[in-house]
């Protein structure tokens, strides 16, 4: 008994239609190769999931190519009717160019993820696998570049703290030396200190002995010297009678 035809609607089961999804998508892909193969024709199927998840195929070289060639066919009538379109539509071109370029390299970027490599062909799958081999060498060689910076890096960061550790030895030396010199510099003002006072007493003292001396010199100097000196006259006083000089016994 054969199947009977099934009634287009949305399928309300989520896995369902999920399964239905994914068959009808590798169907529709396998038949737009078949045509392309068969008969020769330049195809290309764009497909986007209820996620917003891309699948298309192509069977030239890209599907910009593919795209601008139907922008150039759809528009150019309504160009050549009115070309006041002409600006409008290379702006769209452009952007229609960079919205391809797009989802040629989120494709790109699923296929080197391992993802959606069922549509691929085998000169594609060939270049994928270049493209990781080439992928691997550069993160081969980045991550050599990163070790080696990286090394580069802690050798700088051990030679300044040997530098550091230097400067602070260097550092708590001379504080030390400074303060040596500070405590022998205070010693040695001390010292002068002792030795001023010491001088200022000797000077006091000289100072004193010399006011002494002084004074008492002053004191000579002003001694009264009023007194009347003995008259010589008097003092030295003629006898009144010549002297006689006796010599030898006189019985009177």
């Amino acid at each position: 008994m054969g199947r009977g035809r099934v009634e287009l609607k949305r399928i309300e089961n989520k896995i369902n239609r999920q399964v239905t999804f994914a068959k009808r998508r590798n169907g529709l892909l396998k038949k737009a190769y078949e045509l392309s193969i068969l008969c020769d024709a330049e195809v290309a199927v764009i497909i986007f999931s209820a996620r917003g998840k891309l699948y298309e195929f192509c069977s030239s070289s890209s599907i910009p190519k593919i795209l601008e060639r139907y922008q150039k066919c759809s528009t150019s009538g309504a160009v050549e009717a009115d070309p006041s379109l002409r600006d409008t539509q290379s702006s769209y071109q452009e952007y229609s160019k960079l919205k391809a370029r797009v989802e040629v390299l989120q494709r790109n970027q699923r296929n080197l993820l391992g993802e959606d490599l069922g549509p691929l062909s085998l000169k594609e799958l060939e270049q994928l696998e270049i493209q990781l081999e080439m992928s691997l060498k550069q993160f081969g060689r980045q991550r050599t570049r990163s070790l080696t910076m990286r090394k580069e890096a802690y050798s700088c960061y051990a030679c300044l703290l040997t530098f550091l550790e230097s400067f602070f030895s260097w550092y708590v030396w001379q504080t030390q030396f400074m303060l040596d010199q500070l405590s022998d510099l205070k010693r040695k003002e001390q010292v002068l200190l002792e030795s001023n006072r010491a001088l200022k007493r000797k000077l006091v003292e000289a100072g004193t002995e010399n006011q002494n001396q002084l004074l008492w010199e002053s004191s000579g100097e002003n001694v009264n010297y009023s007194r009347q000196a003995p008259n010589s006259e008097g003092f030295f006083q003629p006898l009144d009678r010549d002297p006689t000089l006796q010599i030898g016994y006189s019985s009177s």
